[in-house]
């Protein structure tokens, strides 16, 4: 069950990703701006993210396999029509089917995962289910990219439709939606009603916020603008590229068992692993950002691998909802804690968009050449990832005052400030041999 889950995830990583290694062919192909480019992959994500509060309504009725199913379907679909597509309208109706069937898969298989395993295992799981649906990322980043230079785009995209078909077909034979031991989740209440008290849960808020701010700046870099940025503005080649986004899966294969790990370890500690992984991504950013001139190689590897951890610490908004919801309300607390992170998404893909033609169009009307991806104006275009994270830290503090006020509230459990628990940890380990002596 799990690996045909993963299977079906991993599917829909490559299908999301695909036009990240297909920006400038797209370009080309349908010979438009960077912002009209953004916007065929923002539309995927808008529709992705606007899918996740219904999706998760409907897998609380339904159950996870007929969503996996139609998800993949709807996939296969979209990859075939953007494959065959003329132009940018077709193109845009296709991404849109992507981004529809990809709303359907990963918190179906957050779903599934939660009534075939329990305890410490599911922290620990989740984050390997998440690596391995980050191979789709490799499978785009080389192969597909392999093919779209070699065969060009209509081959590719057929190509990487017939993973969505195998998809199709092994959900529908082999996948179950619990353990037959496990009892069905109780469905008390109407849809909405359960919607509602999910959304009311300050655990779900503080799982929407993490995602938030984790997910974004790399879903950003592999969705659309990591390739551009890498071949057009730092002048690596397509293989290069290719490899250096590669990184961030191999990373995930090694933060994500840990994160995991850690998140069994230390439940009350889950917010300030999401704190410190935006503020490593903070540091990398501006490091890359504020260097002068073309940023070398070594910090450019840094910054891929601190998205590479970006990604798997997303996976801790997810452990949030799963422990403040009850089973009935899953799949409506994840819909909603799975459109933080693509909401950011689409928001900051769509303004890094239009801040580039905006810088180029200013450079052509003062006299010089058109140079669209120049890292000048990426270096420009970027910044805007600051205001979005920087609002989302805001509010997931706020979420998370509240939720430990609910905690202490409900369940009588305390959680100190970070540093008066090390200071704690500290004497309780010096005191340890006075004891023993």
């Amino acid at each position: 069950m799990w690996g045909v889950a993963a299977f079906a995830y991993m599917t829909a990583v490559l299908q999301r990703t695909s036009m990240g290694v297909a920006g400038i062919a797209a370009t080309q192909r349908f010979e438009v701006s960077a912002s009209v480019l953004s916007s065929l992959a923002v539309v995927q994500l808008i529709v992705y993210a606007a899918l996740q509060v219904p999706v998760g309504i409907v897998l609380d009725r339904f159950g996870p396999k007929a969503l996996i199913a139609t998800g993949a379907a709807a996939m296969l679909v979209g990859q075939v029509l953007l494959a065959l597509a003329p132009n940018i309208g077709l193109a845009i109706i296709g991404r849109i089917l992507v981004g529809a069937g990809d709303a359907m898969t990963f918190i179906s298989v957050v779903r599934l995962l939660a009534t075939w395993f329990s305890g410490r295992t599911l922290p620990v799981l989740s984050q390997w289910t998440g690596n391995i649906g980050q191979l789709g990322q490799v499978l785009s980043a080389i192969p597909l990219s392999l093919l779209l230079h070699s065969l060009g785009w209509t081959p590719a995209f057929l190509a990487g439709a017939g993973l969505s078909a195998v998809s199709v077909v092994l959900v529908i034979v082999v996948l179950a939606d619990r353990h037959a031991e496990t009892p069905a989740a109780s469905a008390t209440g109407g849809a909405l009603k359960r919607l509602r008290d999910a959304l009311s849960r300050p655990g779900t808020q503080l799982g929407f916020w993490s995602h938030f701010v984790t997910q974004s700046t790399g879903t950003v870099f592999t969705l659309l603008w990591g390739f551009p940025l890498l071949t057009a503005a730092l002048g690596y080649s397509a293989a290069e590229a290719s490899g250096i986004l590669t990184l961030i899966v191999i990373t995930g294969f090694v933060a994500g068992p840990l994160l995991g790990l850690l998140t069994a370890r230390f439940p009350l500690r889950r917010s300030n692993l999401v704190i410190g992984i935006v503020v490593l991504l903070a540091v990398l950013w501006t490091a890359v950002l504020a260097w002068p001139g073309t940023p070398p190689t070594w910090l450019i590897v840094l910054l891929v691998v601190g998205l590479g951890i970006g990604g798997p610490g997303s996976l801790i908004g997810f452990d949030f909802a799963r422990t403040f919801n009850p089973m009935r309300n899953l799949g409506s607390a994840n819909g909603v804690v799975n459109s933080g992170g693509f909401l950011a998404s689409f928001v900051m893909m769509y303004l890094i968009g239009l801040v580039l033609d905006l810088l180029d169009h200013a450079r052509v009307a003062s006299g010089h050449a058109t140079d669209l991806y120049s890292w000048d104006s990426f270096r420009i275009a970027l910044c805007v990832q600051y205001l979005v994270v920087g609002m989302g830290v805001v509010f997931l503090i706020r979420a998370r005052r509240r939720t430990r006020a609910r905690l202490h509230e409900e369940e009588g459990i305390q959680v100190a400030p970070l540093w008066v628990a090390i200071v704690r940890s500290s004497r309780r380990r010096r005191s340890e041999p006075d004891r023993g002596h």
